[in-house]
């Protein structure tokens, strides 16, 4: 066994303290429980392995790509076990933990404009792997379909099989969209009635990392405005207390993206009768934001 085998096959654990007790259940998939710690562990090994079989993913080329911190730590992770360099362009407010574990694992890292967010990243990564072809393997997460055929193989169907098929909604924020797009498709496949339910901030400035204020950033390009029912808003500080509760009421240690996922599946699940089942994602785990003042704060 190496360390790619340990990806996926994640549980699916039950919210109980933060969900009302006459509205439908909520399930949360474990994805912070991936070898390096979130959900973006499946895009990354999906997306390597893809270039290695395609011949662009060579022993002396470089993996290059733009992130908002947990894809650069997959990057790190697989690129320190195939052999590969890794060169992650972020913004540079991504927690300091972000950045010291890709350091941990051998990343160079070039920090980018953080008024541009993730958009800039992706920009200038972009314009780097343009520049050097012959130096780097470009994933582009953003536009690759390895990263949604991820999830539309692994956590969808994982999802169908230890929820007995029975799920009936899914609520997902989106960075990348890969998570959401992949899920989306696999559920409704299987079933064309289960809803799915996109998380936004509700503001283009907001400190929910990992996800995007849809209207005012670039989209992907496998992103499907038809695999999206509806959209529901979350506020940055309604994520960062249910992060708190996750950890002080559930010992669920997890961070922001995945608060705000919960408190939207739960505040969907209070409108829905109890045979309902909520599906949701815990991305990535919270020893990531250790330093972030919103765990101090009243």
């Amino acid at each position: 066994m190496q360390i790619l085998d340990l990806v996926g096959n994640t549980p699916l654990l039950e919210i109980k303290t933060l969900i009302e007790p006459d509205g439908a259940r909520v399930f949360a998939k474990a994805e912070f429980l991936n070898p390096s710690g979130s959900v973006k562990d499946r895009a990354a090994k999906a997306m390597i392995l893809d270039g290695i079989e395609r011949g662009k993913l060579t022993y002396g080329k470089e993996i290059i790509d733009a992130t908002s911190g947990n894809t650069g730590i997959s990057y790190a992770m697989f690129g320190a076990a195939f052999g590969f360099g890794v060169k992650i362009f972020l913004p540079s407010n991504a927690s300091i933990e972000r950045k010291k574990t890709m350091e941990h694992f051998g990343a160079q890292i070039v920090q980018t404009d953080p008024l541009e967010g993730s958009d800039g990243a992706f920009l200038l990564a972009q314009a780097e792997a343009q520049r050097y072809p012959e130096r780097y393997f470009y994933p582009n997460q953003y536009h690759n379909e390895a990263n949604p055929l991820a999830h539309y193989r692994g956590t969808g169907e994982e999802i169908l099989r230890q929820s007995e098929g029975k799920v009936t909604h899914f609520v997902c924020a989106m960075g990348t969209s890969g998570t959401f797009i992949g899920v989306a498709r696999r559920l409704k496949e299987s079933n064309a009635d289960i809803q799915t339910i996109s998380v936004q901030p509700n503001s283009p400035f907001h400190g929910i990392e990992g996800t995007k204020h849809l209207q005012s950033t670039l989209r992907s390009g496998f992103f499907d405005e038809n695999l999206v029912d509806s959209y529901t808003e979350v506020s940055t500080e309604q994520a960062y207390q249910t992060t708190k509760a996750l950890a002080l009421k559930e010992g669920i240690y997890v961070g922001v993206s995945s608060g705000a996922n919960v408190y939207a599946a739960s505040r969907l699940a209070a409108t829905l009768p109890k045979s309902a089942i909520v599906v949701t994602i815990l991305a990535d785990n919270g020893n990531r934001y250790a330093s972030e003042s919103f765990w101090s704060a009243a």
